[in-house]
């Protein structure tokens, strides 16, 4: 660590003054004294360390059982790396494991005494926990197709590699107010969900002394939770050269200035706020030296990240499959069984989208028919066009301490159900997440559900539900709009299948859910909820 901490004579929360005394990576240091310890004697004030190296005392927390993230930069893993994981998940993790919305995996129920064996195994293939959790640099995302898609500017990810390694394991960067996350993506696409990154860098082109360079424009402040933020754009063109400067001088400014008396106010997000572009631009400069001013974004619509189905590469004679994996979570073995797949098939590599989804690339249009006539397809259906293909959903209360109600097994029932009612040529984005956090992204879906603390009529505690309309990140992004009323979960089926009715109803030909949210504004969705819950809740 060469800063100094000017942030160390204010007023700060408990966590700042833990930081402060010792770094979060320093955890790894601890480990080989503490794993002996008897759990229950492991202070709680200590939990907050843990998160350095990938893990959540997961619920129950007297069960010494942890929720384990681990990194993946860009969602790219090697056959070998993805053995390892679902052979852990088979030895350690119940025999499953989660796939998040930053291109990474979760496991559940890993026990204390473990973890030093798993991070060993987990480093041996080149991959690591560290930072994947805490007040640090999280996993750097970007296009799922980088490389082989042919909406692309260029192949973005040298440059994000470039960023992840700068930061990782880095002590000066490593005590934050609260996390940071970065996506580096130069899809047209819009694929790596820019507006909701505390930094995004996206594609963009400049004319500087008569030649045209490719780079990034770049976008700062993004972030959901109880009080969710679009990214704004600074005006800077940035080369792929300049990336990691420019990372750096933000992380920077976010470390020394960023709020570390109330963690409800530490994002980046809310710094900004105060400062406004101008300010923070200027205080960037200072940092980096001179840039150039804004080019040309040349952002076209929004993918959100998915990959789904059998399409064609940039590369002539391949293409990729795009795995749907319904509520993100897979049995171990079918990752294995997929991981053999790509071994046979493709070109050693499988990744993850921002949609809780696998994909294969490079499978040789000659082996195509071969590949998708294998048995595990008959489950993990390619003709995604279902509201399961493109739900989303959060931990829940199964595992994870801040949820309100449980969210993997009503979002299959519910995604399921609304299969099996309706049918559309343009896809419904329903995402379903167990609290405030918004883990899943609720806030830019077309139907967002949020999990909330409610009470029967006899006033016993009961899960509960409110929902929003008409989320997406096209055009910078528009966060959904609540609707009144709490919807319990015994009735929230019929209830969002009433909702959902509403676009098939009223939508013009090949009108998307956002398309017709603008034409008729909330009302519509909230009168059919007042009706819908009146009819229902008897």
């Amino acid at each position: 660590m060469t800063y100094v901490a000017t942030w160390a004579t204010e007023k700060l929360n408990k966590n700042e003054i833990a930081k402060l005394e010792k770094d979060g990576l320093a955890v790894f240091d601890d480990f080989s004294k503490i794993i002996n310890t008897p759990w229950e004697n492991i202070s709680k004030y200590y939990y907050m360390y843990f998160k350095y190296a990938g893990l959540t005392v997961q619920k129950p927390q007297t069960d010494g059982k942890f929720m384990l993230r681990v990194k993946i930069p860009a969602g790219m893993i090697t056959v070998a790396q993805a053995k390892l994981l679902a052979n852990l998940a088979l030895r350690r993790g119940g025999g499953f494991l989660d796939i998040t919305t930053r291109q990474s995996v979760q496991y559940h129920n890993i026990k204390f005494s473990e973890l030093l064996d798993t991070f060993s195994e987990i480093e041996a293939v080149g991959l690591t926990t560290r930072g994947a959790e805490g007040d640090i640099n999280r996993n750097v995302i970007g296009n799922p197709l980088a490389g082989i898609d042919k909406f692309e500017c260029f192949d973005a990810t040298p440059t994000l590699m470039k960023v992840h390694t700068f930061f990782q394991g880095n002590t000066d960067y490593s005590n934050l107010p609260r996390k940071f996350k970065i996506s580096v993506s130069a899809s047209t696409m819009n694929s790596a969900n820019a507006e909701i990154n505390d930094l995004a860098f996206l594609p963009a082109t400049k004319k500087i002394n008569g030649q045209v360079y490719k780079g990034f424009a770049v976008k700062v402040g993004g972030g959901l939770g109880a009080k969710p933020y679009l990214a704004q754009y600074l005006d800077l063109f940035v080369k792929p050269s300049q990336v990691v400067k420019v990372a750096e001088a933000v992380v920077r400014i976010y470390r020394d200035h960023g709020y570390r008396r109330n963690r409800a106010k530490a994002r980046i997000k809310f710094l900004l706020e105060d400062w406004g572009v101008a300010k923070f631009t200027d205080e960037l400069l200072k940092l980096t030296g001179p840039l150039a001013s804004a080019g040309e974004n040349i952002t076209t619509s929004w993918s959100n990240g998915l990959v789904l189905g059998v399409h064609p590469q940039r590369q002539s004679g391949y293409s990729y499959i795009g795995v749907s994996v319904p509520t993100g979570r897979i049995a171990a073995k079918d990752l294995a069984e997929f991981a053999k797949i790509a071994e046979q098939y493709g070109r050693d590599e499988i990744r993850f989208d921002h949609s809780q989804n696998l994909l294969i690339p490079f499978i040789k249009d000659t082996d195509l028919a071969e590949v998708v006539a294998q048995p595990i397809f008959e489950r993990f259906s390619l003709e995604t066009s279902r509201f399961q293909d493109y739900g989303m959903t959060c931990t829940g209360n199964e595992y994870c301490n801040l949820a309100l109600t449980s969210t993997k097994d009503i979002s299959r029932q519910l995604l399921t159900y609304l299969d099996d009612n309706f049918q559309f040529e343009r896809p419904v984005r329903v995402i379903l997440t167990g609290c405030m956090n918004a883990c899943a992204h609720r806030n830019i879906a077309d139907i967002g559900i949020q999990g909330v603390a409610a009470r029967d009529k006899n006033r016993q505690p009961i899960e509960a539900f409110t929902i929003a309309i008409g989320g997406t990140l096209l055009n910078d992004g528009h966060f959904n709009e609540d609707i009144k009323g709490k919807v319990p979960k015994s009735i929230l089926l019929p209830v969002v299948k009433d909702l959902v009715s509403v676009y098939a109803e009223q939508k013009h030909e090949n009108e998307t859910f956002y398309d017709l949210f603008e034409r008729i504004g909330l009302v519509p969705f909230q009168d059919k909820l007042s009706e819908s819950l009146a009819r229902h809740d008897q």
